[in-house]
């Protein structure tokens, strides 16, 4: 299983989960010209897809969505909540969503998705972790803090995209007006940089090997301080981010590497 992300922050989400020929599109959060483009430079294409799975319906993670389905019709998995919103907002959707209620499993090809309620200020929102070959792949964005829903649904993969949003005194001292920071602080809002440290290290002392810090803020973080905080936190838990794992951040607006798991 190989994970690539396409785009991560909050200009656009979009992630690309493939093994065996098969491929799962993660969120379409960018345009589907982009994403057209991304594909095509991993020689694919949008018919190559298997379905499209959705996080929620917050315009960072469907921005692509309507023109994908109305051009190639692929299956869009996502919880019952979230698919009423896409069917209010993207017309003819409706005979390509395939509601799925967070806690369920399904099989897509070689992959058994697996899915997870999380906490966030949208409908439905959840999380999906990815198992093909006896390897498990997770991602997990868009927290508002980590309940125990979302510790049972990471806990045991070998790579998990982590969010690492924000420092904490940069959005303090930033210029977001300050309803918006009290959302992005709120229990329905954003995990900042030691919030998704101390996820990352309960993952990685549960075996993960491969952390991705995902969804970074271009105004409240840079993928200099997200690495720093988040591998100083492990290094005091007795880790060494350079030997032990390996700790990476999304690019925020082009394809990255393919990790593979």
């Amino acid at each position: 299983m190989e994970i690539r992300t396409i785009a991560s922050g909050s200009s656009g989400n979009c992630l690309l989960v493939s093994a065996g020929g098969s491929h799962l599109l993660v969120d379409a959060g960018i345009s589907c010209r982009r994403i057209t483009a991304a594909l095509a430079g991993l020689g694919l294409s949008p018919e190559a897809l298997s379905g499209i799975l959705i996080t929620h319906e917050h315009t960072d993670h469907i921005s692509g969505l309507a023109t994908l389905t109305k051009k190639f019709h692929l299956p869009v998995y996502t919880a019952p909540g979230t698919a009423r919103q896409l069917a209010c907002r993207i017309p003819a959707i409706e005979d390509d969503l395939r509601p799925v209620s967070p806690g369920a499993c399904f099989d897509l090809g070689p992959f058994t998705a697996e899915t997870f309620p999380t906490s966030h200020d949208a409908a439905q929102p959840m999380g999906f972790t990815f198992i093909c070959g006896g390897r498990k792949a997770a991602v997990v964005t868009d927290l508002g803090y980590v309940s125990d829903d979302v510790l049972d649904g990471v806990i045991g993969a070998d790579l998990v995209v982590c969010e690492a949003n924000h420092d904490v005194d940069k959005l303090r001292s930033g210029p977001y007006p300050y309803p918006l920071k009290v959302r992005i602080l709120s229990d329905r809002g954003h995990l900042s940089n030691e919030a998704g440290a101390a996820l990352a290290l309960q993952c990685v002392e549960k075996g993960t090997k491969t952390i991705i810090l995902a969804h970074l803020s271009a105004e409240n973080n840079t993928p200099a301080l997200a690495r720093q905080v988040v591998g100083d936190f492990l290094h005091r838990a007795g880790i060494d981010p350079d030997r032990d794992i390996l700790l990476a951040t999304a690019p925020r607006g082009e394809l990255s590497p393919g990790y593979e798991v």
